[in-house]
């Protein structure tokens, strides 16, 4: 996906992403391409600012956990991330009919 449709929409990409359920950072990316079928194709530069920014805000948080002998940093939602994830997915909703009768209308 072009990076500049993508850069208004990815914290609330990663919030739902994390949401889902706690994961390290290339299991989000991993999520996020196949939840999308290949449309969103995120890069670790990308990502990890997007996450830093979202924990600093309090809207996800993370720990480090093992994995296969690999410490892994895991990241989930907070209760914070959840409200502005509803209000992000209601504010979505009306935007999406909003532009669905735009284009539609053609």
């Amino acid at each position: 996906m072009q990076g500049e449709r993508l850069k208004g929409h990815l914290d609330v990409l990663l919030l739902a992403s994390v949401a889902a359920g706690e994961a390290h950072g290339y299991a989000i990316i991993k999520r996020l391409r196949e939840q999308s079928e290949g449309f969103l194709e995120l890069k670790e530069g990308t990502l990890y600012p997007a996450l830093h920014r979202l924990e600093s805000a309090e809207l996800v948080e993370s720990r480090w956990a093992e994995a296969g002998g690999r410490r892994r940093r895991l990241y989930g939602i907070t209760a914070g991330g959840r409200e502005a994830l509803a209000r992000e997915r209601a504010e979505w909703s009306a935007f999406s009919r909003a532009v669905d009768a735009i284009l539609g209308a053609s």
